[in-house]
Order: C-alpha cells, then structure tokens, then sequence
C-alpha cells in the first residue's frame, strides 16, 4: 500500500501472490466491535457488542506497574447469535484461535470454548493486551483436556509486591507475541489435508503499547529515523525509547510471523490449498507514543482509531489462495468485515445460509448484513452483487457514518458532514450544504438501522 519506511517482505510477496483490495473497510474504528461484525456478518446497528464495553471485578492486586482483576474481559457475544467459529466448526472444520478475544469476559457465557473454538491461546480481554509482557494469558484446549478457558501464570513476567517499578518491567523475558505465535505454529504443525481447518489469528502488533524486544529486527531501525522521540509514560503505558523504531521493528515482526506461518502451510503441503487473508480491525493508533503522522497515513486518509473517517475504517485486505484467487491482482471493490461471514459460508459450501442462520430473535431481519465476495476472488466479477450500502456507527465518539456509492455521509455529535469519495478521498470539503437531499437520504438509513 505505499509505506516507505517500514520492511514487509512477506507481505509483499503474499500480495504479488494474491488480491490486494483498495477499498476494504473494518467494522468499525476500535476493537472489540469490529471484530463481533466479522464474526456474526453483521454491521454495528444490529450487533450485540458495539463497543469496548470493560468488565473488571474484584480488583485483587495492585502495586508498582501491576493492577491484577479477578475477572477481565469485555462485552459478551450473544449466544442467541451463530458467530462465525461456530459455523466452521459446524461444517466439519477444525477451529483455532490466538490472539485476542475479545467476544466476553472470563467466565462469561461468551468464551471461545464455549464458541466453537477448540484451542486457544491469547487475551481473552483486549484491555490486558496493551501490554506485551502481561502476567498471564488464557488458554483452552479440547486436545489437552481444559473443560474453561484459563489462566496460564507467565513466571518469569510476574510481578511481587515488594516494589515493582518500570525498570522491572523492561527485564520481563516472556514477550506475548512470541508465546501466541508459538501456540498458533504448533496448532497449523498439526492440521492436515485430512481434515479441513479454519485458524483466526488476532495478533496484537502493533497495539498501543510500543515495546518490541531488543533484537536485530529493533537494532535495524534504531537511529533510523530522524528526531526519534522518546516516550515518557503515560498512565497505562510504560517509558519507551525511540518509539518510531518500535513501531516500525513491530510491523516488521509482525510480516516475519505472516512468513513464518506460509512457510509452515508449504512443510505440511497445505499452501496450494489454504486461503489465507490479512487484514487489520481498524486504523491506526496514537497510544503510547505512536504517531501514525509520521509515518505518511495522514497524507492518504484522513482519522485515526476512533474516527469514522476513513483512516479510522479503511484498512489493508490481501487474500491469497493459489489457483483460485488471481495472483498480483489489485481490486476496487468495497468490502466490509461483515462481508467475511457470508464470503466463508459461500466457499464452504453452505447453501441458503441466509435461512440456515437465521436470528429468529430479531424478526425477519437476515442473519447477515454483509454479502459475498466469492465471486471477486474467483473471478467471476458478473455474478458479484454490490452493497446498497456500508454502515458504521460508534457510541462512544458519538459517530455515525454511511457509505453508498462515492457518497460518505458523516454524523459526528450530531452534524452532518458529506464527502464525494471520488473526488475528495481525504475528506477536505464538507458539500452536505450542496447536496440536501443526499444528506437527508442517508440519514434515513441511519434511522433505518
């Protein structure tokens, strides 16, 4: 997509070696909602979890830079709602997951092993993956006998009361990112072409806080950049040095971990026949230093994480699948998270999936929101429908935003702004006072959803 700073020569290559699109959005511009409309096809006017809605109880241990809750997690899935793992899992796929969660907190009725998933391994609260050296992750396993998903202690990264400071917490050794790729390795080292399988991996990098380990990957770009700046610490987030050289050092070993499962999928002869997309849940973040400005997203996309312009919701969407998905193709055609759900059902083979996963709690409203993007994958672009349109909506920066066609209708706090998309990418020039009647248009389907 154009970054000139940061190396990512797997993803490079798996882009030459599928479809890169131009115009794919997330669901919405923060975590947890986006993530709930991949997982149930639908968009956030009609998704149970529509924010990142915290639930910590019991707060048990607090000292030094460690505050440790009895229960962490966020907003539950609905379980009167099919979610996509537990469609897979229906039709004969093996199911893993590693990475965030996010669909629950601990102990909820909304926890992967009660979702579909048969290993796990990650955060299930996203609030505890801020933090790449936390004191516990969470794990569940029907191969290994786990009947909850639990806490796994990481030793060596455990605070003790008697004066835990920063500098203890730059000594921790057990790097989260590495733990969950790990867990995700060993999982697709014991898939086979015997049984079909289907991994979501929810990787943290980057997110929030800047920390990557002193390696050769952060050595490379140490004293690369121009006036790198140091990060103080600010509440949550530890003191980082050189904090561009994190970010770019995590992106970096981010694309290692992309060629690190390819080449996992090509030893197990599983790569000619693996659909594997890469894609992120939302824009770009200033948390803990990080300056997306830098870097150039501003120059493209206007907004970052929590906007409803499009630098908060439009984000990088590769698929590759060997013979089936056009190598070095580049496609225009908007999709949206919640196209992921009824895209998998259709090359799976699940017909009818409309009726088959029904809501019979919301009425005659369709289980899915989104539609299928099979047909652009495989090259039948005549038989590909198109989406009326795209919908976001995001409490808690009092957001509302609707795409139809090139026309972006934008509601912040309650006023509207319009942008022609064809003409104006970075949403520069309101025309809302131009255009009346398309703003009350697509208001009309904001009060519809």
């Amino acid at each position: 997509y154009g970054q000139p700073y940061i190396a990512t020569p797997n993803l490079d290559r798996m882009a030459a070696e599928g479809m890169r699109f131009t115009q794919a959005y997330a669901g919405s511009p923060v975590s947890a909602p986006s993530r709930a409309t991949l997982m149930t096809g639908q968009h956030t006017g009609h998704t149970h979890v529509r924010g990142n809605k915290e639930y910590w109880t019991d707060r048990s241990v607090q000292y030094g830079v460690c505050t440790e809750y009895r229960i962490t997690g966020q907003e539950p899935y609905t379980t009167d709602h099919r979610i996509l793992p537990e469609i897979m899992k229906d039709n004969g796929y093996t199911t893993g997951m590693f990475g965030k969660w996010a669909g629950g907190y601990e102990g909820s009725r909304s926890t992967p092993d009660k979702r579909g998933i048969d290993e796990y391994y990650g955060y299930v609260c996203q609030y505890m993956a801020h933090k790449y050296y936390p004191n516990f992750l969470n794990r569940y396993s029907t191969r290994r006998g786990d009947s909850l998903t639990i806490r796994i202690e990481l030793t060596e990264n455990t605070c003790h009361p008697d004066g835990a400071t920063a500098d203890d917490y730059r000594k921790r050794t057990q790097y989260s990112a590495d733990l969950i790729h790990r867990e995700a390795l060993e999982w697709l080292d014991r898939q086979s072409a015997d049984r079909p399988f289907y991994g979501l991996f929810t990787y943290t990098l980057p997110h929030a806080e800047l920390y990557h380990p002193n390696d050769p990957i952060l050595q490379t770009y140490e004293g690369k950049f121009c006036n790198d700046k140091d990060f103080a610490g600010v509440g949550r987030y530890h003191a980082t040095k050189h904090v561009h050289a994190q970010f770019a050092a995590m992106i970096t070993r981010l694309d290692a971990y992309v060629g690190e499962i390819m080449a996992k999928l090509a030893e197990k002869g599983l790569a000619e026949n693996t659909l594997v997309i890469f894609s992120s849940d939302n824009g770009p973040h200033e948390e803990g230093g990080a300056d997306p400005t830098f870097f150039g997203r501003d120059g493209k996309l206007k907004g970052i994480k929590r906007s409803c312009h499009e630098g908060g919701i439009r984000v990088p969407f590769i698929v590759r699948w060997p013979g089936k998905v056009k190598a070095g193709s580049v496609n225009d055609l908007p999709i949206v998270f919640y196209d992921i759900m009824p895209t998998f059902c259709d090359l799976i083979g699940v017909d009818n999936y409309v009726e088959r996963y029904r809501n019979a709690g919301l009425g005659e409203l369709d289980y899915f929101d989104g539609l299928s993007f099979a047909p652009t994958l495989l090259g039948h672009d005549e038989r590909q429908q198109h989406h009326d349109f795209l919908y976001w909506e995001f409490h808690e920066t009092d957001q509302f935003a609707v795409r139809q066609g090139d026309w972006k209708l934008l509601v912040k706090k309650g006023r509207c702004e319009l942008y022609d998309l064809s003409a104006d990418l970075h949403e520069d020039h309101d025309v809302a006072a131009q255009y009346p009647e398309k703003v009350k248009e697509l208001k009309q389907i904001i009060k519809e959803q």
